[in-house]
């Protein structure tokens, strides 16, 4: 009797040790993630940058059911190839960008802030070589980041980034700057109320927006 009334006891030390080794485990990620993401949000070179892709992707490679590794690996590709001047390298960083960005969807599929960071890097690539790849790219760009709006219209990156690419268009068409001097606007109404319960939820995009308002103030 005495065995069989210890099993109940061993059986909560087991699930209080299982629990606390997970809890010890997420805690460890989120201070590991934190750490990097601030990294890359601050990074002012491409070496700087690189080492903090390099922690996503280690890590990554350690949790391969979090999608914020690979979302944040991208975004520093992203940002590495807005810093490079040759197209080839400028187009290598962002096929990079994408391959992390895959891994990301195939976690956490049809989600907003996923669906516009590939807005994103179809936007950089347009930039690379506007005459030549806009009638590819644009329509491209637009078509993904209004996606991202439809999935989640309180996304203010994805407003962000649509009002720049109505922007860069209305420019270089030489037509009225308006719908994304509103797009503009709206994105900033979403940056000032926008709350995730994800701690590590993407916070990127507002200085992109008010730099965009400060263009439509002239």
């Amino acid at each position: 009797m005495k065995t069989l009334n210890i099993i109940p006891f061993l059986i909560a030390v087991v699930i209080v040790s299982v629990s606390n080794l997970v809890f010890a485990n997420d805690s460890k990620y989120m201070e590991a993630m934190q750490k990097n993401i601030h990294s890359v949000y601050t990074a002012q070179s491409i070496a700087d940058l690189q080492t903090a892709v390099n922690t996503f992707e280690r890590i990554g490679a350690a949790e391969k059911t979090k999608w914020e590794p690979f979302y944040y690996a991208s975004f520093g590709y992203i940002m590495m190839s807005t810093k490079e001047k040759e197209a080839a390298k400028k187009d290598a960083y962002l096929d990079l960008a994408t391959t992390s960005l895959n891994k990301a969807k195939e976690i956490l599929p049809n989600d907003s802030e996923i669906i516009a960071m590939e807005g994103f890097i179809n936007m950089i690539r347009v930039s690379v070589d506007p005459a030549s790849r806009g009638p590819q790219y644009a329509a491209l760009t637009m078509q993904t980041l209004n996606k991202a709006i439809a999935i989640d219209g309180n996304n203010p990156r994805a407003l962000a980034l649509l009002a720049q690419m109505q922007l860069g268009i209305a420019q270089f068409s030489g037509l009225s700057t308006a719908e994304a001097c509103a797009t503009t606007d709206r994105s900033l109404e979403k940056f000032a109320t926008f709350k995730s319960d994800n701690p590590l939820a993407p916070q990127w995009g507002q200085q992109m927006a008010e730099g965009m308002k400060s263009k439509c103030q002239k």
